[in-house]
């Protein structure tokens, strides 16, 4: 071998190995199946990106959980996923975004939810936000804090709506039933005035059209999964590992139990089969 051929060698190597990060999978954790609507918006953005999703149905929900045992299980989820070989890891459980993300130090990237809905809040409102959560995320107030840390100016109205989660699971996101519901959950903050509302849950995408015909055309709505998925594109590039070749993208989802419930619920998020589904020990 010349000493160009073997100058030209580690170069090579070194392109294959950038080339094999890049087309590994983005890692997506959830409690359960709440998470697609994050899988969903990065599929929307980053259609060339693989992603492994898992969904932790064993121990749902999370939100009634201390927060040392939500940071126990969402450091054994991203040991997981980074024992699988992803690039990056999207905690888009909003619990575990409130509660482990400052905590998590894994090798790759990782982004929670609850930062950049916060952000997208905070830039775009006039002073007034609503956030809607389940009562555990409203009760911590992790949105507020972040929000008010953001813009000191703001004022933050919370409201949980406990109820949306399974009118979501039920399939029922278009019914008369949710309509009710979100006029009752929803006038509280139409009469506090809100001119922006935070969507603090990953079910309540499903419910953003009937969200926003009782909120009306004068209340911008900030999808915390759409958020997110901005930093994540973002942040590939930054460190450059957004997937640049041809390649096809290949997802993979996982669960801890009751994969046919996911499986049924799981489709209805995605708007199509997930044609792979494997239980996991975690």
């Amino acid at each position: 071998m010349s000493g160009a051929d073997a100058a030209a060698a580690p170069a090579e190597r070194n392109a294959d190995t950038a080339r094999e990060a890049k087309a590994r999978p983005i890692g997506v954790f959830d409690s359960g199946v709440g998470g697609l609507t994050v899988v969903a918006a990065v599929q929307r953005l980053l259609p060339r990106e693989s992603i492994l999703y898992l969904g932790d149905t064993a121990r749902l929900p999370y939100g009634t959980k201390s927060p040392s045992t939500v940071l126990a299980y969402s450091r054994k989820n991203v040991d997981f996923l980074v024992g699988r070989g992803v690039k990056a890891v999207v905690v888009a459980c909003n619990t575990a975004s409130a509660v482990a993300v400052g905590e998590l130090q894994p090798p790759v990237p990782l982004w929670g939810v609850l930062g950049p809905g916060a952000a997208r809040a905070a830039a775009v409102s006039r002073g007034r936000v609503g956030i809607i959560a389940t009562e555990s995320t409203i009760d911590s107030d992790a949105y507020g804090r972040e929000l008010r840390r953001l813009r000191p100016d703001v004022e933050v109205v919370s409201q949980p709506c406990p109820l949306f989660v399974p009118l979501v699971e039920e399939g029922w996101h278009n019914d008369p039933v949710a309509a009710e519901v979100a006029r009752r959950y929803l006038a509280p903050l139409r009469e506090r005035g809100v001119d922006t509302l935070v969507l603090g849950c990953t079910h309540y995408p499903l419910l953003r059209r009937v969200i926003a015909d009782v909120m009306g055309p004068e209340v911008m709505l900030v999808d915390s999964a759409d958020a997110v998925a901005e930093v994540v594109a973002a942040d590939l590039l930054r460190h450059e590992l957004a997937r640049d070749d041809d390649g096809a993208a290949e997802h993979h989802f996982c669960v801890t139990d009751a994969g046919t419930r996911f499986a049924k619920i799981g489709a209805r998020f995605l708007g199509t089969e997930l044609l792979s589904l494997e239980w996991v020990d975690v």
